[in-house]
């Protein structure tokens, strides 16, 4: 693929760890998801479409940044510390 090297740079680190900006397009693009979630059941419940995408639209902006802050908490929580030994397997 042509691209694929320009944007790697985008998107991983040099590190090898995704970065802040894939990490924000993620949570766009999962919020989409699941904002239009959020409105089909809302409208399964209440059975009113605009009922429904005010409770979409309420909740897409706090969950944008809920998610975000979930995805770099656990980038932080799965990375390998500089000084950690890597762990070795030993065989018995």
């Amino acid at each position: 693929m042509i691209l694929d090297q320009p944007l790697k740079k985008w998107f991983v680190t040099k590190k090898g760890t995704d970065s802040n900006f894939k990490s924000f397009l993620k949570s766009i693009s999962w919020r989409i998801v699941g904002t239009i979630d959020t409105i089909v059941i809302s409208y399964f419940v209440t059975g009113e479409l605009v009922m429904a995408v005010s409770i979409g639209s309420v909740e897409v902006i706090t969950k944008i940044l809920l998610y975000y802050l979930h995805e770099r908490v656990w980038e932080n929580v799965t990375k390998t510390k500089k000084d950690e030994p890597e762990a070795e397997l030993v065989r018995s």
